[in-house]
């Protein structure tokens, strides 16, 4: 018999990517015109120019071993501090490569920090909505997973005094996760400042250090110019998870890095641990490719235009239909209340070949997410199936 866990696990699958073989199968049925899949954040829009330059450059270099071979467990050292420089230039910090560890995405990143900072039985809180892949990340050390949600009428950022309510002395991190999967939200500056005071209000009651974890693979796609707080900056014992899946448009190539500012409780030790932590996960080292051509791409920037325009196209769309969803100011992703129960909804949506992933699955009920990396025509062609979806709920007459 396999691990209980594992079997348990195995059975109940990702929602998320349930949903996505269920488009391919329902594409085969009725074709893939006539489905409409929203269901996961897979970019459609190609990387720029530039990654694809970068690769070939690489590659027909002279020494195919250092391309191909093992790097450091941490990463390239020239790599990692090229990812420090331009953290510096953007955001006025003083990083070196020793604060850089590259690794497979933001998952392999967020995976090393459990792993680092959890003993058996301490918490983690993470703000519902939110990924619930998380839950993993933090089960597998024999972390336990603390949910606390959003405040929805304040947009569904960060709710300070509830998140206090739900410190404990086995708090060991809190996972922030903005722009926001899957709501779209940015956190303000000035709530982070109050977070963070809070949190080492709280560090101090206890005699612990509470570490915040950000996860920030949507950090560049943001409109109308706002703009995304580094998190270090505001937020004291901070940790950042980034990833070029979706800034790059680049996630089966699994690239990312994390950031351990030296300034942290027990900054060097949690960086020499994050990298004994990803040799001893199995990840080994960041593919070594992919580390050296992003390193040439660290100024590039995927079709920030064409999300905007989908963003607006389905945004009017759906409100048009009298349908409840917020404006999302970052990511990919439309945040749509439920005008009937959530499954009710998500099943009258299917019978429409419209596949929607439920609020549920990410840990608030009575929503569904809708990933708008799709193409802008799969957008115009779905609004024939949501007009139907809304008289069918009884939105529009």
């Amino acid at each position: 018999m396999i691990s209980k866990r594992l079997a348990k696990m195995a059975s109940g699958g990702s929602a998320i990517r349930a949903m996505f073989e269920e488009g391919k199968r329902l594409a085969k049925e009725y074709g893939a015109e006539n489905v409409f899949d929203f269901s996961i954040g897979n970019p459609y829009f190609a990387p720029p120019d530039a990654v694809k330059n970068a690769i070939i450059d690489v590659i027909s270099g002279d020494d195919p071993m250092y391309v191909h071979g093992y790097p450091a467990n941490a990463g390239y050292p020239e790599v990692r501090k090229a990812v420090a420089d331009s953290l510096n230039e953007r955001f006025g910090t003083n990083y070196d490569e020793n604060n850089i560890m590259m690794t497979v995405g933001a998952a392999g990143g967020l995976s090393c920090t459990m792993f680092t900072l959890l003993n058996p039985d301490d918490e983690v809180i993470c703000i519902s909505p939110y990924f619930f892949e998380y839950n993993n990340y933090i089960t597998s050390p024999g972390g336990k997973v603390v949910v606390v949600p959003a405040s929805e009428s304040e947009g569904f950022v960060p709710d300070v005094d509830a998140i206090a309510k739900a410190i404990t002395p086995k708090t060991k991190a809190v996972i922030l996760n903005t722009p926001n999967n899957p709501t779209g939200v940015i956190y303000p500056a000035e709530l982070l400042r109050k977070y963070s005071d809070m949190l080492l209000e709280k560090g101090k009651e206890y005699g612990t250090v509470i570490y915040t974890i950000s996860d920030e693979p949507y950090r560049e796609l943001v409109y109308d110019g706002a703009e995304v707080p580094w998190m270090p900056n505001y937020v004291a014992n901070c940790i950042v998870c980034y990833s070029w899946s979706k800034s790059l448009s680049l996630p089966g190539e699994r690239i990312g890095y994390v950031c351990v500012p030296s300034d942290i409780a027990d900054g060097k030790l949690i960086y020499d641990a994050e990298v004994v932590a990803n040799r001893m996960l199995g990840f080994v080292n960041a593919p070594s490719l992919m580390q050296l051509a992003v390193a040439r791409c660290l100024n590039e920037s995927t079709a920030i235009d064409k999300y905007d325009a989908n963003r607006k196209l389905l945004y009017n769309g759906l409100h048009s239909l009298g349908f409840e969803c917020a404006y999302p100011a970052g990511a990919f992703y439309m945040w749509v209340k439920t005008p009937v129960e959530e499954s009710e909804f998500v099943a009258k949506a299917k019978s429409h070949n419209l596949l929607l992933v439920p609020g549920s699955n990410f840990g608030t009920p009575g929503y569904v997410r809708l990933a708008y990396c799709v193409s802008g025509d799969m957008i115009e062609r779905s609004m024939k199936a949501f007009t139907a979806l809304a008289e069918e709920c009884g939105l529009k007459k």
